[in-house]
């Protein structure tokens, strides 16, 4: 198969008199010849790639904009690459032209080079003896340092803006810098906080805080004092506006997690404006994960997530540490079609104005991920929350739900318990069977022993299966009902309701016989898929419902890495076995596990 390059494109770039010519709104077919990674600089803390393109008659120096980097990582792309540069923008860097990639289309991941390149001569100056250099080794010309600078110093506004009429003024959120002065952006609102106040030895203030967003990436907004007076009745979440004249700073990663490396200060002469006709600007894009691949996520990271609403919590409080005030909260229970769920907590406004109950499907952008009692999600004031949006993840997950998704029984992340696991891990290769683990006398030394078990459930305690707890993060010891208050003593402070949590009591069997097995609120949320909130809801109100779940759990298969102890209560001692983790079957794992025992086995020299 042949290519047909876009001839003479790259002299057209290069060229400082066609500023205003149509070139700047073409869709250049080209062949990406190089890549190199450039490393953060400048309190940047994103690496780029520096691309060599060609149109078979000339090489151009060009960067890719940073949110299309997952081509270059994910092998997408490769040296010697046909793609169409369907959006972008030209820099002016060192008498050389720098062209940034915004957008591109993929026609061959690798090829061979076509034609012979040959470098450009410098913008108004001569060749300064490049010669007919190899474009992959391209000319000395600037450092890295400099073009990663120059890429975020446009000299003209992206090929959409050009298009709208605005290309004078209009710039892509990508090319913002402390470096450019005179700039506006098109930008949609995609998450405006609420107004907050502090008070210190210096004084005191308010601020607000917005997301912005275009087709080139995102950035944050903060606004202070007197500028949160002029502007925050003005912006609305969703619009659109043309906003100049704020003050570009590097980002404060501690308060921010937008994917930017800096962000923006709107002041009192900062002008915003909204734009009724905003078609060309695209609404909140997510980039999902699954709730099962959560467990791959780091804790406090961001990430997307789409899910149904399987339940609603009730909205309850917390008392903050820092500041003493009472914040609302309300737990959403959200699962999707890996059968797995995952508690995302709503904070202040948002969970008092929760108002869904028909089991909607929410997108969320840029929530935080916790570790506590297995994966857990929560939003943060950048946080974006979208009912039932029209995209078709979105459409997928509510037909699966409405077929089949809501009689399913759903696993809840897990991990090692706070009462003290203490990184205890399963290991298939230690795997003992329940009548060893007794006749070993494990757990009746001094010192707890550990051990890892594969059983199936067979009965489940259904008396005092929770009890009510602390609903203070962190704490979870129980409290005392007094009047219509909750009273925790570790934390001196009365609550309007608790946090049920699980204690779980379970008889299990493998082929060599039966033993009981004790564990705490992960476990319960990993045998019933639910919160113990939902499940002493569920029993309060149809108790033939409670015990259909309780039965549905027995029967299922787990593996189990459990720390058996000696235990005195009543002057009789026993040794009790408590879960330290437990995970559901994973056939694929196990049948890889079983297909490498194979492998290293000596079985073939036999």
């Amino acid at each position: 198969m042949s290519f047909q390059l876009t001839a003479g494109i790259c002299a057209q770039l290069n060229d400082p008199s066609n500023e205003n010519t149509p070139v700047f709104e073409s869709q250049p077919t080209l062949q990406l010849l190089s890549f190199k990674q450039v490393g953060p600089t400048g309190g940047s803390a994103t690496d780029r790639y520096r691309v060599i393109v060609s149109d078979g008659e000339h090489f151009l120096q060009s960067m890719l904009a940073t949110q299309l980097n997952y081509l270059v990582q994910e092998e997408q792309i490769a040296k010697g690459a046909i793609a169409v540069i369907e959006k972008f923008t030209v820099n002016f860097i060192q008498n050389r032209r720098l062209l940034i990639i915004l957008a591109l289309q993929i026609i061959e991941r690798s090829y061979d080079k076509i034609g012979s390149p040959k470098p450009l001569k410098p913008v108004g100056g001569d060749d300064d003896g490049e010669g007919a250099a190899a474009p992959a080794a391209a000319t000395p010309g600037p450092s890295s340092s400099t073009v990663v600078a120059a890429a975020a110093q446009p000299t003209r506004p992206t090929t959409q803006a050009a298009r709208g009429g605005r290309a004078a003024s209009i710039y892509p959120i990508e090319s913002l810098s402390p470096y450019q002065n005179n700039w506006t952006i098109k930008a949609r609102v995609t998450n405006k906080s609420d107004i907050r106040t502090w008070s210190n030895q210096r004084g005191e203030g308010k601020l607000f805080n917005m997301t912005l967003m275009d087709e080139s990436g995102e950035i944050r907004a903060t606004a202070f004092n007197a500028a949160v007076d002029q502007f925050y009745d003005r912006i609305q979440e969703g619009k659109v506006y043309t906003i100049s004249k704020a003050k570009v700073n590097l980002a404060k990663r501690k308060f921010s997690n937008v994917n930017n490396e800096y962000e923006l200060t709107l002041e009192r002469n900062t002008e915003i404006e909204e734009v009724h006709d905003a078609t060309d600007v695209p609404t909140v894009k997510f980039t999902f994960v699954t709730i099962e691949g959560l467990h791959e996520v780091p804790k406090d990271a961001t990430c997307d997530i789409i899910g149904v609403v399987k339940d609603v919590g009730e909205l309850s409080s917390i008392t903050s540490k820092a500041t003493s005030r009472v914040i609302p909260k309300r737990e959403l229970t959200l699962v999707d079609r890996t059968n797995y769920s995952v508690r995302l907590t709503l904070w202040g406004k948002q969970a008092e104005q929760y108002d869904q109950t028909d089991q909607p499907v929410i997108a969320f952008k840029g929530v935080k991920v916790g570790d506590f009692q297995g994966r857990s999600l929560s939003m943060v004031s950048s946080s974006t929350m979208v009912v039932n949006p029209d995209i078709p993840e979105a459409h997928h997950l509510r037909g699966w739900f409405d077929a089949t998704g809501s009689e399913q029984t759903f696993q809840a992340h897990t991990n090692t318990m706070s009462s003290g696991g203490g990184g205890v891990a399963f290991d298939r290769a230690e795997i003992r069977n329940l009548n060893d683990v007794r006749t070993s006398e494990l757990g009746m030394s001094d010192k707890p022993d550990v051990f890892s078990s594969r059983a199936t459930v067979s009965h489940i305690k259904s008396d005092n299966i929770a009890y009510p707890a602390c609903p203070t993060t962190g704490c979870g010891k129980k409290v005392i009902e007094m009047g219509d208050q909750w009273r925790c003593e570790k934390c001196d402070k009365s609550y309007p309701q608790p946090e049920y949590r699980y204690m779980i009591a379970m008889a299990v069997v493998d082929y060599s016989g039966q033993a009981w097995f004790q564990g705490f609120n992960d476990v319960g949320q990993a045998l019933f898929g639910m919160t113990a909130d939902e499940l002493v809801e569920i029993k309060s109100r149809d108790d033939t419902k409670f015990n259909h779940v309780i039965e549905k759990a027995a029967g299922t298969t787990f593996n189990f890495a459990c720390r058996a102890k000696q235990d005195t209560y009543n002057d009789t001692t026993r040794v009790r076995y408590g879960i330290s983790r437990i995970q559901p079957l994973n056939y694929r794992e196990e049948a890889q596990y079983l297909a490498n025992l194979l492998c290293t086995s000596d079985w073939g020299g036999r």
